[in-house]
Protein backbone atom coordinates (compact mmCIF):
# COMPACT_ATOMS: atom_id res chain seq x y z
CA UNK A 1 0.00 0.00 0.00
CA UNK A 2 1.25 3.84 -0.83
CA UNK A 3 2.26 5.76 1.75
CA UNK A 4 2.22 9.82 2.81
CA UNK A 5 4.67 10.19 5.48
CA UNK A 6 6.12 13.16 3.95
CA UNK A 7 3.13 15.66 3.82
CA UNK A 8 0.98 14.64 7.32
CA UNK A 9 -1.84 16.74 6.83
CA UNK A 10 -5.69 16.67 7.13
CA UNK A 11 -6.54 14.70 3.08
CA UNK A 12 -3.05 12.52 3.99
CA UNK A 13 -4.57 11.59 7.22
CA UNK A 14 -7.89 10.23 5.42
CA UNK A 15 -6.35 8.88 3.00
CA UNK A 16 -3.84 6.80 5.34
CA UNK A 17 -6.82 5.42 7.11
CA UNK A 18 -8.80 4.07 4.44
CA UNK A 19 -5.29 2.29 3.44
CA UNK A 20 -4.94 0.88 6.59
CA UNK A 21 -9.20 -0.38 6.32
CA UNK A 22 -7.77 -2.20 3.22
CA UNK A 23 -5.23 -3.98 4.86
CA UNK A 24 -7.20 -5.02 7.91
CA UNK A 25 -9.59 -6.11 4.90
CA UNK A 26 -12.40 -4.24 6.29
CA UNK A 27 -13.67 -4.23 2.73
CA UNK A 28 -13.84 -8.17 2.52
CA UNK A 29 -15.08 -9.46 5.61
CA UNK A 30 -18.64 -9.64 5.46
CA UNK A 31 -21.52 -11.88 5.49
CA UNK A 32 -23.53 -9.74 2.73
CA UNK A 33 -23.10 -9.95 -1.09
CA UNK A 34 -26.20 -8.02 -2.95
CA UNK A 35 -24.07 -7.94 -6.18
CA UNK A 36 -27.18 -8.87 -7.75
CA UNK A 37 -29.28 -5.88 -6.50
CA UNK A 38 -30.34 -3.63 -9.39
CA UNK A 39 -29.49 0.11 -8.83
CA UNK A 40 -31.39 2.51 -7.35
CA UNK A 41 -31.33 5.69 -9.14
CA UNK A 42 -30.47 8.92 -6.91
CA UNK A 43 -31.28 11.54 -9.64
CA UNK A 44 -34.40 10.27 -10.31
CA UNK A 45 -35.12 10.00 -6.43
CA UNK A 46 -34.15 13.78 -5.70
CA UNK A 47 -35.84 15.06 -9.15
CA UNK A 48 -39.03 13.33 -8.13
CA UNK A 49 -39.26 14.17 -4.57
CA UNK A 50 -42.13 16.50 -3.50
CA UNK A 51 -40.39 18.70 -1.27
CA UNK A 52 -36.70 18.57 0.25
CA UNK A 53 -34.72 15.92 -1.39
CA UNK A 54 -32.86 14.45 2.00
CA UNK A 55 -30.00 12.33 1.52
CA UNK A 56 -29.50 12.01 5.48
CA UNK A 57 -26.17 10.37 6.88
CA UNK A 58 -25.47 7.56 9.29
CA UNK A 59 -22.64 8.46 11.09
CA UNK A 60 -21.42 8.16 14.84
CA UNK A 61 -18.32 10.19 14.55
CA UNK A 62 -16.44 12.47 12.49
CA UNK A 63 -12.59 14.08 12.91
CA UNK A 64 -14.18 17.54 13.29
CA UNK A 65 -17.07 16.56 16.23
CA UNK A 66 -15.05 13.56 17.66
CA UNK A 67 -18.08 11.37 18.90
CA UNK A 68 -21.01 12.54 17.82
CA UNK A 69 -23.40 9.38 19.39
CA UNK A 70 -22.89 6.41 20.97
CA UNK A 71 -21.81 3.36 18.02
CA UNK A 72 -24.20 0.61 19.54
CA UNK A 73 -23.70 -3.29 19.33
CA UNK A 74 -27.47 -3.68 18.88
CA UNK A 75 -28.29 -4.01 15.66
CA UNK A 76 -31.88 -2.58 16.06
CA UNK A 77 -30.47 0.74 16.84
CA UNK A 78 -29.27 1.17 13.49
CA UNK A 79 -32.02 -0.12 11.80
CA UNK A 80 -34.26 1.77 13.88
CA UNK A 81 -32.27 5.00 12.92
CA UNK A 82 -32.25 4.12 9.03
CA UNK A 83 -36.19 3.61 8.80
CA UNK A 84 -36.84 6.78 11.11
CA UNK A 85 -35.44 8.34 8.64
CA UNK A 86 -36.99 7.06 5.63
CA UNK A 87 -40.31 6.87 6.95
CA UNK A 88 -39.77 10.48 7.79
CA UNK A 89 -38.91 11.94 4.46
CA UNK A 90 -35.32 11.20 3.39
CA UNK A 91 -35.02 10.06 -0.04
CA UNK A 92 -31.61 8.49 0.52
CA UNK A 93 -29.10 7.48 2.90
CA UNK A 94 -25.53 8.04 3.16
CA UNK A 95 -24.01 5.40 5.00
CA UNK A 96 -20.13 5.76 6.92
CA UNK A 97 -18.37 3.12 6.10
CA UNK A 98 -14.63 4.31 7.04
CA UNK A 99 -14.17 2.56 10.59
CA UNK A 100 -11.33 5.16 11.58
CA UNK A 101 -12.49 8.91 12.20
CA UNK A 102 -15.85 8.20 11.88
CA UNK A 103 -16.57 4.82 13.97
CA UNK A 104 -18.12 3.23 10.61
CA UNK A 105 -18.13 -0.22 8.65
CA UNK A 106 -19.28 -1.53 5.48
CA UNK A 107 -21.49 -3.73 7.88
CA UNK A 108 -23.91 -0.48 8.74
CA UNK A 109 -23.93 -0.81 4.48
CA UNK A 110 -25.11 -4.53 4.02
CA UNK A 111 -27.45 -4.21 7.42
CA UNK A 112 -29.70 -1.51 6.48
CA UNK A 113 -29.65 -2.29 2.37
CA UNK A 114 -32.03 -5.21 3.78
CA UNK A 115 -34.37 -3.10 5.18
CA UNK A 116 -35.13 0.12 2.74
CA UNK A 117 -35.49 0.64 -0.35
CA UNK A 118 -34.44 3.89 -1.10
CA UNK A 119 -31.35 4.21 -2.47
CA UNK A 120 -28.13 4.21 -0.70
CA UNK A 121 -24.81 6.19 -0.60
CA UNK A 122 -21.66 4.15 0.51
CA UNK A 123 -20.29 7.47 2.09
CA UNK A 124 -15.79 6.53 2.54
CA UNK A 125 -12.76 8.31 1.68
CA UNK A 126 -12.03 6.07 -1.36
CA UNK A 127 -8.75 5.30 -2.53
CA UNK A 128 -8.89 1.97 -3.95
CA UNK A 129 -11.46 -0.36 -6.31
CA UNK A 130 -11.61 -2.51 -3.52
CA UNK A 131 -13.71 -0.47 -1.48
CA UNK A 132 -15.70 0.25 -4.94
CA UNK A 133 -15.70 -3.34 -4.96
CA UNK A 134 -17.33 -3.59 -1.72
CA UNK A 135 -19.75 -0.51 -1.95
CA UNK A 136 -21.07 -3.12 -5.29
CA UNK A 137 -21.07 -6.20 -2.75
CA UNK A 138 -23.43 -4.15 0.33
CA UNK A 139 -25.80 -3.18 -1.37
CA UNK A 140 -24.39 0.26 -2.28
CA UNK A 141 -26.43 2.44 -5.21
CA UNK A 142 -23.64 5.10 -5.37
CA UNK A 143 -20.04 5.96 -4.01
CA UNK A 144 -18.72 9.21 -3.09
CA UNK A 145 -14.83 10.60 -4.93
CA UNK A 146 -13.46 13.42 -3.19
CA UNK A 147 -11.72 15.22 -6.07
CA UNK A 148 -8.93 16.80 -3.35
CA UNK A 149 -7.90 13.58 -2.67
CA UNK A 150 -7.24 12.37 -6.20
CA UNK A 151 -6.01 15.89 -7.07
CA UNK A 152 -3.22 15.22 -4.39
CA UNK A 153 -2.15 11.78 -5.76
CA UNK A 154 -3.59 9.69 -2.86
CA UNK A 155 -5.32 7.39 -4.35
CA UNK A 156 -4.39 4.00 -6.76
CA UNK A 157 -5.85 5.39 -9.80
CA UNK A 158 -7.15 8.86 -11.41
CA UNK A 159 -11.12 9.51 -10.96
CA UNK A 160 -11.49 8.86 -14.51
CA UNK A 161 -10.63 5.36 -14.09
CA UNK A 162 -12.78 4.98 -10.61
CA UNK A 163 -15.83 6.40 -12.53
CA UNK A 164 -15.45 4.09 -15.10
CA UNK A 165 -15.25 1.01 -12.69
CA UNK A 166 -18.11 1.86 -10.50
CA UNK A 167 -20.38 2.75 -13.54
CA UNK A 168 -19.51 -0.43 -15.31
CA UNK A 169 -20.70 -1.98 -11.58
CA UNK A 170 -23.96 0.29 -11.96
CA UNK A 171 -23.22 2.35 -9.13
CA UNK A 172 -23.95 6.01 -9.21
CA UNK A 173 -20.82 8.36 -8.51
CA UNK A 174 -21.31 11.64 -6.34
CA UNK A 175 -18.52 13.98 -6.98
CA UNK A 176 -17.15 15.91 -4.20
CA UNK A 177 -15.54 20.08 -4.58
CA UNK A 178 -14.97 22.17 -2.49
CA UNK A 179 -13.78 25.58 -4.62
CA UNK A 180 -14.35 27.20 -7.74
CA UNK A 181 -11.45 25.21 -9.61
CA UNK A 182 -12.72 21.74 -8.53
CA UNK A 183 -16.16 22.89 -9.19
CA UNK A 184 -15.47 23.94 -13.01
CA UNK A 185 -13.25 21.00 -13.59
CA UNK A 186 -15.98 18.27 -12.59
CA UNK A 187 -18.34 20.20 -14.77
CA UNK A 188 -16.17 20.27 -17.78
CA UNK A 189 -15.42 16.30 -17.33
CA UNK A 190 -19.22 15.94 -17.13
CA UNK A 191 -20.53 17.62 -20.24
CA UNK A 192 -22.62 15.25 -22.46
CA UNK A 193 -23.54 12.77 -19.16
CA UNK A 194 -26.26 12.38 -16.97
CA UNK A 195 -25.40 9.83 -14.66
CA UNK A 196 -23.53 11.34 -11.83
CA UNK A 197 -23.58 14.02 -9.40
CA UNK A 198 -21.97 16.93 -7.84
CA UNK A 199 -21.38 17.59 -4.10
CA UNK A 200 -20.56 20.62 -2.69
CA UNK A 201 -19.26 19.97 0.98
CA UNK A 202 -19.43 23.46 2.75
CA UNK A 203 -16.20 22.20 4.89
CA UNK A 204 -13.53 23.53 4.22
CA UNK A 205 -10.56 20.84 5.06
CA UNK A 206 -7.66 23.00 5.53
CA UNK A 207 -9.18 23.80 8.87
CA UNK A 208 -12.31 21.90 8.87
CA UNK A 209 -14.67 25.25 9.61
CA UNK A 210 -18.26 24.95 8.17
CA UNK A 211 -20.09 27.55 6.17
CA UNK A 212 -23.04 26.77 4.00
CA UNK A 213 -22.65 29.87 2.05
CA UNK A 214 -19.60 28.44 0.27
CA UNK A 215 -22.72 26.08 -1.49
CA UNK A 216 -24.23 29.62 -2.46
CA UNK A 217 -21.11 31.26 -3.27
CA UNK A 218 -20.00 28.38 -5.86
CA UNK A 219 -23.53 28.62 -7.04
CA UNK A 220 -23.50 32.78 -7.74
CA UNK A 221 -20.21 32.41 -9.69
CA UNK A 222 -20.74 29.15 -11.88
CA UNK A 223 -23.36 27.82 -13.83
CA UNK A 224 -24.15 24.74 -12.85
CA UNK A 225 -25.79 23.86 -16.26
CA UNK A 226 -27.93 21.03 -15.70
CA UNK A 227 -26.20 18.91 -13.47
CA UNK A 228 -27.71 17.74 -10.42
CA UNK A 229 -26.25 19.96 -7.12
CA UNK A 230 -25.92 18.61 -3.19
CA UNK A 231 -25.09 20.70 -0.27
CA UNK A 232 -23.11 18.76 1.80
CA UNK A 233 -21.98 19.77 5.92
CA UNK A 234 -23.70 22.50 8.16
CA UNK A 235 -27.26 22.29 7.20
CA UNK A 236 -29.18 22.31 10.79
CA UNK A 237 -32.34 24.47 10.13
CA UNK A 238 -35.00 24.66 7.27
CA UNK A 239 -34.32 28.26 6.44
CA UNK A 240 -30.93 26.91 5.38
CA UNK A 241 -32.40 24.46 3.17
CA UNK A 242 -34.64 27.40 1.70
CA UNK A 243 -31.66 29.45 1.02
CA UNK A 244 -29.72 27.00 -0.37
CA UNK A 245 -32.31 25.75 -2.86
CA UNK A 246 -32.49 29.39 -3.58
CA UNK A 247 -29.33 29.45 -4.73
CA UNK A 248 -29.82 26.84 -6.97
CA UNK A 249 -29.24 23.28 -4.78
CA UNK A 250 -31.08 20.23 -5.45
CA UNK A 251 -30.78 17.92 -2.63
CA UNK A 252 -28.68 18.04 0.69
CA UNK A 253 -26.68 15.33 2.29
CA UNK A 254 -27.81 16.31 6.80
CA UNK A 255 -25.70 14.55 9.30
CA UNK A 256 -24.33 15.62 12.34
CA UNK A 257 -27.53 17.89 12.74
CA UNK A 258 -30.19 14.67 12.15
CA UNK A 259 -27.52 12.10 14.65
CA UNK A 260 -27.58 14.49 17.46
CA UNK A 261 -31.46 14.50 17.45
CA UNK A 262 -33.01 13.50 20.57
CA UNK A 263 -35.62 12.84 18.31
CA UNK A 264 -34.52 11.95 14.91
CA UNK A 265 -37.80 11.66 13.25
CA UNK A 266 -39.04 14.81 14.03
CA UNK A 267 -36.13 16.41 12.77
CA UNK A 268 -35.83 14.96 9.42
CA UNK A 269 -39.80 15.34 9.11
CA UNK A 270 -39.56 19.30 9.38
CA UNK A 271 -35.92 19.33 7.22
CA UNK A 272 -37.95 17.38 4.72
CA UNK A 273 -41.32 19.70 4.92
CA UNK A 274 -39.48 22.83 4.63
CA UNK A 275 -39.67 22.85 0.70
Amino acid sequence: MRRFLNHQNYLNNLAENSYKAIEEGVYGNTKYDYRGHESINFRKSILSCPHAPLITEIKFASPSKGKIVSSSNNNTTLIDIATNMVSSGAIGLSILTQPYLFNGSPEYLGMIRKIVAVPLLMKDIIVSEVQIDSAKRMGADCILLIKSIFDNNLTEGSIEKFVDYANKKGLQVIFEVHNDCEFREILESLEGTRQNLIGINNRDLKDLNVDIATTTKLLEKIDKKREIIISESGISKAEEIQQLKKAGADAFLIGTSIMQSSDIATKVSELYLSL
